[in-house]
């Protein structure tokens, strides 16, 4: 749901970076659990440019804020609400899935959802690698099938492989289908915009 940033002033306030459609909403879901199992109750929440700056309960003095960057906060998945619009999905219910190709070949799975400002990009482990990054885009991921968990991707806008290619962009020597690291990939063809 965020992660906690830099210490704002002397007495224990923080600067947090959300990751909710409307920033002020983190204090909306109740206690927060950080991954050691600590919880987080905010008392009061004001915007600050790209983030908000937060007091929690029991934070009073600027060594105990300073002793919390960057840790990250979440909740439990069922404080969420369920009734997200078409198109809308929740990241932790994407990580995971299996990733499809145009021919329901099974080709890596998600690992994670980032966004680096330029809108959501989905790092899967294709192939073999470690990671790909594909844009999270209409034309890049045509069908995403929580309940079926998978989703459908089309490799050309997805930047996977050439238009004039048959497949991946692959090491031909080693026949595996793994990507070439040497021959940088062509990047999406008419990727659209964000989901």
């Amino acid at each position: 749901m965020a992660v906690i940033g830099a210490a704002h002033g002397i007495r224990g306030e923080l600067r947090v970076k959300t990751f909710t459609g409307d920033p002020l909403a983190l204090g909306d879901y109740g206690p927060l659990q950080s991954a050691d199992g600590r919880s987080f109750e905010i008392l009061d929440i004001r915007p600050a440019g790209n983030v908000v700056v937060v007091r929690f309960k029991g934070i009073a003095d600027r060594n105990a804020a300073e002793a919390l960057n960057g840790t990250e906060l979440f909740v439990d998945r069922s404080a969420l609400p369920d009734d997200v619009e078409d198109g809308e999905f929740y990241h932790t219910d994407l990580v995971g899935l299996a990733v499809r190709d145009e021919s329901d070949t099974v080709v890596g799975r998600v690992t994670s959802v980032q966004n680096f400002g330029g809108g959501d990009i989905l790092e899967i482990a294709h192939t073999g690698t470690k990671g790909v990054l594909i844009p999270f885009t209409q034309a890049a991921v045509p069908v995403v099938d929580v309940a079926g968990g998978f989703v459908r991707i089309d490799t050309v806008a997805a930047g996977l492989t050439d238009e004039e290619q048959d497949g991946p962009v692959s090491d031909e020597s080693a026949g595996q289908g793994k990507l070439d690291l040497d021959r940088r990939p062509p990047g999406p063809k008419d990727a659209g915009g964000n989901r």
